[in-house]
């Protein structure tokens, strides 16, 4: 039975940018030492592991080659060591934990928020809808499938990655499911201050509209990180500030000081109740909603690159039943 009470940890540290392994240490030492503050959902930045692909942000395409192979090559797939390890470890805490990584499905890669309950089990594995501006030259798209919400120890969790917040209908999808606690992921150092700024807007509304608490991570980068990704001091500005770890109420309050410098663990208690409290004065789902003006059509059907229907003979005498099949198939679709 879920507490009344869920005590929640956002996640702002430096991944290590040479590679998986390095990563995934810091990242299983963040849940122990966030379950040892006793927090049951913990959410990181986004695509974590190994490493959000900051180069794409300050190298033109031509230049990229070896950095996105490297990036291929240290990706995730799932399932793995690495996702095992984190099923493991939200067993150990009893704790909901939400990872961003770059997903690798055979040549492509992908931005994947993985979704841990606390026993273990993957509850969720999703794409990012659209990469955002230059993440295009680094993963392909996601599918509608992804758009879900899943009932966990602590209560229905939705997730969303970086400016899929500036998708509304994206966010409407979730909100429909009663979503109660929304997990957000920023990659953080990027851009300048006014990201951080622009994260803030975006995560208090979104608490705001859809009545639940957002808990949103960004990842931050050390100088000599920043350094390393290119020697421009002037493009090294595109890669610095910008975080916003936050976690905030239904009512669009902080629940704890945000980060946005340097590395720590933001730790705020969730009292479930203020769902109610605000949902009852503005329920954008229920009481506020106009389904017969304005209504969500949400293809929920995984993308696929190929349906086999049918297996012809060598006389072709199944062709025709199959034919008719296909054809009564594409009628309804």
């Amino acid at each position: 039975m879920r507490s009344d009470v869920i005590r929640a940890a956002a996640v702002q540290i430096a991944p290590d940018l040479t590679g998986r392994a390095g990563t995934m240490e810091r990242v299983l030492n963040a849940i122990a030492e966030a379950a040892g503050k006793g927090a049951q959902f913990i959410v990181f930045p986004e695509t974590f592991v190994p490493y959000y692909p900051y180069f794409s942000f300050v190298l033109p395409p031509v230049q990229q080659g070896a950095a996105h192979l490297d990036l291929a090559r240290q990706a995730v797939v799932v399932p793995s060591a690495e996702t095992r390890a984190v099923a493991e470890a939200a067993q150990r805490s009893g704790a909901v934990i939400v990872l961003g990584v770059n997903e690798r499905d055979h040549g492509s890669l992908y931005n994947t928020q993985l979704i841990f309950d606390a026993d273990g089990t993957l509850a969720l594995k999703r794409r990012k809808i659209t990469p955002t501006y230059h993440e295009r030259m680094v993963w392909g798209q996601g599918d509608g499938a992804g758009l879900k919400v899943v009932a966990t120890k602590v209560g229905r969790v939705g997730a969303l990655a970086c400016w899929e917040h500036y998708n509304p209908l994206a966010r409407y999808a979730l909100m429909t499911q009663h979503e109660e606690i929304h997990a957000a992921q920023f990659p953080g150092s990027l851009v300048g201050p006014i990201f951080g700024e622009q994260i803030e807007v975006t995560m208090r509304h979104h608490a705001l509209e859809s009545g639940c608490f957002v808990v949103n991570a960004t990842g931050w980068l050390t100088p000599e990180q920043i350094a390393s990704i290119h020697p421009d001091p002037a493009l090294q500005r595109a890669v610095s500030d910008g975080c916003m770890t936050c976690i905030i109420s239904p009512e669009g309050r902080h629940l704890a000081e945000p980060l946005t410098q340097g590395e720590g663990i933001l730790i705020a208690d969730l009292d479930m109740k203020l769902i109610a409290k605000r949902k009852r004065m503005m329920d954008s789902v229920g009481h506020y909603a106009r389904p017969e003006l304005l209504h969500l059509v949400h293809d929920t059907r995984p993308a696929v690159l190929r349906q086999a229907i049918g297996d012809f003979g060598d006389n072709g005498a199944d062709r025709e039943p199959a034919t008719e099949a296909v054809a009564e198939e594409l009628e309804n679709v």
